[in-house]
């Protein structure tokens, strides 16, 4: 019997950390032109922008009950327990459609335990929290722990997120025709972030794409804790120039020397478009965990 860590695609995870660690990740559906692919499996984001900027349709659902009962059911065949961090209830039904499969399972392997965490976090917000629990378990933390120290670094991570265009928004209901029309017109910028519930709200608005940027590191030094100690992740659509200048400026400002740079996958993507630049970190110490963290 093994103790897994497992996640889904949501959390833009780059291939690096993936094979490092042989983690398993669920893919995310996305429907392009009527045609189902699944995110870091069958479609990549450099292939899912190119595609997106020629104007195909494009819908995305949530991991199914169906699609949780294969990629659970290996582990409660072999016996394993499973720690599975999964994409913020707040943004998609993933949670809810895990546990029926957990439930369902439960049922034919009744010894089965599975340990599901609404991470409430989105894109590099939960998946810095895998990286944090599975260095935890390389260095040989007790599964009690990574559990406790996953629920902790999941509710104290931060996004602050912005994006180049208003289109998306708009296209997938998320703002209204009005604002996106005059959001345009005056180059209005908004920054996003991830409220207690989980959810997608935008809490300002910025004129033009330099000031959103610098207003997003500014609320990376007025919310972050130990910046220069841990590890943060600056995230992007299809935008690797300004992910790095973003980078460069969090270097300067608070020597942040620790940066994991990933790609927006399509969960995300498809609803905010190219341009997206997201920043996630702790708004507190990981001191209680450090000793596992080396």
């Amino acid at each position: 019997m093994a103790f897994k860590i497992i996640t889904d695609s949501a959390s833009d995870l780059p291939k690096e950390i993936i094979e490092k660690y042989q983690l398993h990740v669920i893919p995310t559906p996305v429907t392009i032109n009527g045609t189902d692919y699944f995110d870091g499996k069958t479609i990549f984001p450099e292939q899912f922008y190119k595609i997106q900027a020629e104007g195909a349709d494009i819908k995305t659902y949530h991991i199914n009950q169906y699609m949780f009962h294969e990629n659970f059911e290996p582990y409660a065949k072999a016996g394993d327990e499973v720690l599975y961090l999964c994409f913020s209830t707040g943004i998609a039904g993933t949670f809810n459609a895990a546990n029926l499969a957990k439930e369902e399972l439960q049922e034919e392997y009744p010894d089965f335990k599975i340990t599901i965490i609404d991470t409430k976090c989105a894109s590099m917000g939960f998946g810095l929290a895998v990286e944090k629990v599975l260095r935890m378990q390389a260095n040989g933390a007790p599964k009690e722990l990574i559990i406790e120290a996953a629920q902790y670094f999941c509710s104290h991570m931060e996004h602050i997120v912005t994006v180049e265009t208003l289109e998306y928004l708009y296209k997938g209901g998320r703002l209204s025709k009005t604002s996106a029309v005059l959001g345009g017109v005056l180059d209005l910028k908004p920054i996003i972030e991830i409220n207690q519930d989980g959810a997608l709200v935008a809490t300002e608005k910025i004129r033009g794409r330099h000031k959103s940027l610098k207003r997003c590191v500014e609320l990376v030094g007025e919310r972050g804790v130990e910046l220069d100690k841990q590890i943060i992740s600056v995230v992007h659509g299809n935008d690797p120039e300004t992910c790095e200048k973003v980078c460069a400026m969090l270097e300067e400002k608070y020597h942040c020397h620790d940066i994991i740079r990933s790609w927006v996958g399509c969960a995300i993507g498809a609803h905010t478009g190219p341009g997206i630049i997201g920043i996630v970190f702790l708004n507190a110490s990981e001191e209680k965990y450090a000793e596992y963290l080396k």
